[in-house]
């Protein structure tokens, strides 16, 4: 993973714990784990189809 050990993952987890402070964890682990289900969903839709009629097409292109 990254070439990170056990113990550089308990620094960092310890670093992110000061500086955010405990209480704040679970609205950034919240707003990540939305983030992430958005960036899935988002790739995972499919493209909007074009519902333009096809008359109108041809004039624009004109």
């Amino acid at each position: 993973m990254f070439g990170l050990g056990m113990q550089e993952i308990l620094l960092i987890l310890l670093v992110v714990l000061i500086v955010f402070g405990a209480n704040k964890l679970p609205e950034i682990g919240g707003g990540l784990g939305r983030a992430i289900k958005n960036f899935k969903k988002a790739t995972t839709e499919p493209d909007e189809i074009d519902v333009t009629p096809s008359s109108k097409k041809k004039d624009d292109d004109a």
